[in-house]
């Protein structure tokens, strides 16, 4: 088929998605430079000629239980992308991570005869192991961002390739902290705080109030300390505004709190410690060479369910990667700023030689061109 013609399917379900996935979108143009890419996507993957179909705020939804209340927009949105793609059918259909809703589209288009790529592959490896066969059902192939994965998938004879990760390539090994604190205007001396609350709606809910009470009780204990605070995207900036406006009026004096669209990788560069949510923001912290803590808040069914399921010992990506405890990572009720400020305070005067040593050392370990190792392993699957 004439490279004019062809056709890409794409759909990143969440912010960490839309960033993982645009590298791979601008390489696909090199190589295909005629292809109709289209899927659901941010604004990372437009800006690299991806064109999305519908708004991915429906998908960035995470949890058990939390996932309900929006399950009939979900279903929706998924019955009008198949709708779309039975009309224009794509050459390849990539899912990139959100596998509840990805993995049941690649199977439909599967089971029409349309090529299909999972790319990050679900914690198979941490809980759910089973699962791997709906994968097998579900895609030609996987495309994974850690070395520790393929063990699983070659136990099961899927299909898998480690492409590292497209984050690995973009951080530079050593940071220069003086040249991110001058782009966002932070004081060169000042203590510095990141603070990032997560990147959905119900991750704001749950850890907005207690890293602002956490962000109160540090500045007493903490003197001249700064507080940046990245939004992931325009529906975050608008809830966290309108979150400190309404409870957090009278906390911060001016030049305390900068609340940024974006910048989360300046702000990590910039602090000398974090406070975020689990996730990828961990890993990014991580190739920051930052010490961070991190901390997540589940429904608490969900989190009953999680207890008995998830069987991996660490649930922040450094520490998966390292396989010991390199950084505090916090459930639930330990998610208080009592805590919380136990962790953070002692941060801001250690020596941190040796676990930035150790996350360099992780760094080049997923330091392998992700995008081109992505576009790659996509050609040979278009070309099969």
């Amino acid at each position: 088929m004439p490279a004019s013609t062809l056709r890409i399917g794409i759909v990143a379900g969440e912010p960490s998605g839309d960033v993982l996935a645009a590298g791979m979108v601008a390489e696909l143009k090199k190589r295909y430079p005629d292809a109709i890419i289209e899927g659901i996507g941010g604004d990372n993957m437009k800006a690299a000629g991806f064109h999305s179909l519908f708004d991915m705020e429906t998908l960035s939804v995470m949890g058990l239980v939390e996932v309900l209340s929006h399950l009939p927009a979900i279903l929706k949105l998924k019955k009008q992308l198949l709708a779309h793609f039975e009309a224009h059918p794509p050459d390849v259909f990539i899912g990139v991570d959100a596998p509840d809703f990805n993995l049941r589209v690649e199977k439909a288009l599967k089971a029409r005869g349309i090529k299909t790529v999972h790319y990050v592959s679900p914690t198979v490896w941490a809980w759910r192991e089973k699962r791997i066969h709906k994968i097998k059902a579900a895609t030609n192939h996987v495309l994974g961002l850690f070395p520790f994965e393929k063990q699983v998938y070659d136990k099961y004879q899927v299909p898998y390739t480690f492409v590292g990760h497209t984050l690995a390539d973009a951080v530079p090994l050593d940071p220069d902290p003086q040249a991110a604190r001058a782009s966002l205007g932070l004081d060169a001396k000042a203590p510095v705080l990141a603070v990032l609350p997560g990147s959905r709606g119900g991750e704001l809910k749950a850890l907005l109030p207690v890293f602002t009470e956490t962000m109160r009780k540090i500045k007493t204990l903490v003197p001249g300390i700064r507080f940046v605070l990245p939004a992931a995207n325009q529906y975050r900036l608008d809830g966290i505004q309108a979150y400190l406006q309404e409870n957090c009026k009278d906390w911060f004096s001016d030049g305390e709190l900068l609340l940024t669209k974006g910048n989360a990788r300046e702000a990590m560069i910039a602090s000398d410690t974090i406070l975020l949510a689990s996730g990828t923001a961990t890993l990014e912290a991580m190739l920051c060479k930052r010490p961070m803590v991190t901390c997540y808040k589940l429904a608490p069914l969900t989190y009953k369910i999680m207890q008995r399921l998830y069987k991996a010992p660490f649930f922040a990506l450094p520490n998966l990667l390292a396989g010991k405890a390199l950084i505090p990572e916090l459930l639930q009720d330990d998610v208080n700023p009592d805590t919380l400020c136990e962790h953070l305070v002692p941060m801001f005067s250690k020596d941190n030689c040796a676990l930035i040593q150790r996350f360099t050392a992780l760094h080049k370990s997923l330091k392998l061109d992700a995008d081109k190792m992505a576009a790659q392993a996509i050609a040979e699957v278009i070309n099969e």
